[in-house]
């Protein structure tokens, strides 16, 4: 349409326009109530599924409720940033430093020995770990000899995969600051308690 509401040329040659009137005409021909010319033959089968009737709802009685009490162990809150920036938010096994794309640092804080045996939420106590370490460290899979270099359990059922996984010089990639570092009582108990030799 033109400025002015009136056909172009070029429009007025692909489409011809309908007044009203033959629009209803059109729309009454196309969408009658005149009998099919094929009819449909399946109309008196019913197939059967959702025929039934709905069952009333009956309403059950209130869940029992227990009060109890709890005793967990608080953990610091700034230990995982603490430890994440002691290490540069590098895992200390792979020497990787990976950010996501939110730029946070995919890196974990994991404890040497754990709170639920009495391990502190201390730098000292922590490794810069990236996922798959952490859980391999927790599961005894991967450990720390006396010597910072990484140990890998024989009880891995992928002994060969784990073995590529530290990074190039088999010990843990260390803190900066000495203070951070992690101290040998920690990776001593870790190594006694948890590595699976």
């Amino acid at each position: 349409m033109k400025d002015d509401r009136r056909t172009s040329g070029r429009a007025q040659a692909a489409v011809r326009l309908l007044s009203p009137m033959d629009f209803a005409r059109i729309v009454e021909r196309g969408l009658g109530e005149d009998q099919d010319i094929l009819p449909r033959v399946d109309q008196a089968k019913q197939s059967g599924g959702f025929q039934h009737t709905q069952a009333p709802f009956e309403h059950l009685s209130a869940r029992d409720r227990v009060n109890q009490l709890t005793s967990r162990i608080v953990r610091d809150r700034n230990f995982r940033k603490n430890v994440l920036r002691a290490y540069g938010e590098r895992c200390v096994i792979t020497g990787l430093r990976l950010i996501n794309g939110g730029g946070r640092a995919e890196a974990e804080a994991a404890h040497i020995r754990p709170a639920e045996h009495n391990g502190p939420d201390i730098v000292s106590n922590g490794l810069a770990l990236c996922g798959t370490a952490h859980w391999m460290f927790d599961r005894g899979l991967v450990g720390v000899a006396e010597d910072q270099t990484i140990l890998v359990s024989r009880q891995s059922n992928d002994l060969d995969g784990v073995t590529g996984l530290p990074n190039r010089s088999g010990k843990l990639c260390f803190p900066v600051r000495p203070v951070n570092r992690p101290r040998p009582e920690f990776l001593t108990w870790h190594r006694e308690t948890c590595f699976k030799h």
